[in-house]
């Protein structure tokens, strides 16, 4: 009868997201960045160190971290100097190296923006837009930030590292939900719903909690997210265009030990698509926080080698409306912090809304921060 009930559900769902009544309707259909990154071709056709370069189409993580550790220093920045693009996107490659390569790779993406805002030949609209790409080129470039990835392409594609990743022996992951991109990836207003905000208070209550342990996270906004709360939100379209990204990210990090993975929102969707692919030598948990779902029944239906985590939704999140159905290709599952699902669930106490879960004082960050250092007797 219940299954009955959650069918009939699902249905309801199914035929109002396509008649456009229901709250998923209100967000853009979004086209996915996927594939190698821009310089790819440039890249293939360099000969200058007398051997094939890894293709960032089909190379693995390992095979790239091996091609680099056989490089001089000279042959490696003189890589990043070239093909900047290619080098900061390259998972596998030494994360310092992606730093440098990436900052030229904003810069040279700044100076076209400051050049398509200064032309008159565009419109009001069009300068407006390239003025603002250059201001958060420009937030990029700040001394001491250290940006893993950037990719220029549709809304722009961000991941940066709080902490010396190298010397880390703790480490985690954040990967965010709708509406996240260049602009967003560090705005000030609701800081905790933005990648960058979640990271830094996650390290913040790391190194509160245990000050002796070197730590670093990672923010990563590597795919295409949702716009608003519409058909892409419902579906698992971007989330199944970024789930290879997220495993390959997590496979060329290395590191003193494997990273907690925090997933919020749709992020969650990512993670779930993601974590068939994820040993425990890759992520060592998998948490989601605010999630609609997984698209799996189970916790062990991800067939992950990670623990897994869900942090109990907060009486005032929204996404608690949504109905854990999944039909005809929309909604996203099981709710995982529901007994049925059997991940380990963890305290939100203090936290509010939809974004509120990295708060400092709640303990749902609490909980966070100790899973990330591997206390996992401690969490609440």
């Amino acid at each position: 009868m219940g299954r009955f009930k959650r069918t009939l559900v699902a249905a309801t769902l199914a035929t109002t997201v396509i008649a456009g009544t229901a709250g998923w309707a209100g967000g853009s259909r979004q086209t996915a960045v996927t594939g190698p990154p821009p310089g790819t071709a440039s890249w293939r056709a360099d000969h200058s160190l007398h051997r094939e370069l890894p293709d960032p189409a089909t190379a693995g993580p390992n095979a790239v971290a091996a091609f680099f550790a056989s490089l001089t220093d000279t042959q490696r920045h003189g890589l990043a100097a070239r093909h900047p693009l290619v080098v900061g996107n390259l998972d596998g490659a030494p994360v310092t190296l992606r730093y440098e390569a990436n900052a030229r790779a904003v810069a040279a993406e700044r100076a076209a923006a400051l050049a398509r805002a200064a032309d008159a030949e565009r419109t009001d609209g069009e300068r407006r837009r390239a003025r603002e790409r250059a201001d958060h080129c420009a937030e990029l470039l700040r001394p001491g930030r250290q940006i893993l990835a950037f990719d220029p392409r549709g809304r722009g594609q961000v991941a940066e590292v709080y902490g010396d990743w190298d010397a880390a022996r703790r480490t985690a992951v954040v990967v965010p939900g709708s509406d996240i991109d260049l602009a967003s990836f560090d705005r000030a207003k609701d800081p905790y719903g933005t990648p960058a905000g979640m990271a830094r208070s996650l390290r913040a209550e790391m190194t509160r909690l245990a000050p002796d342990v070197p730590n670093a996270v990672v923010a990563w906004a590597g795919y295409t997210t949702p716009v608003g709360v519409g058909l892409d939100a419902a579906s698992g379209r971007l989330a199944e265009a970024g789930a290879p990204r997220l495993a390959r990210l997590l496979a060329g990090l290395g590191g003193a030990h494997a990273p907690a993975v925090f997933c919020h929102s749709y992020g969650s969707v990512v993670c779930g698509l993601a974590a068939r692919d994820l040993g425990a030598d890759e992520a060592a948990d998998l948490v989601v926080l605010g999630s609609p779902g997984v698209r799996a029944d189970s916790a062990a239906d991800l067939h992950t080698g990670a623990r897994v985590w869900a942090v109990r939704r907060n009486g005032d999140d929204w996404i608690g409306t949504i109905p854990n159905v999944e039909l005809f290709g929309l909604g996203h599952g099981t709710d995982p912090t529901s007994a049925e699902f059997g991940a380990r669930v963890v305290s939100s106490g203090g936290s509010h809304g939809h974004s509120g879960y990295f708060a400092p004082g709640t303990e749902s960050l609490r909980g966070s921060a100790e899973i990330a250092l591997g206390r996992y007797e401690t969490v609440r």
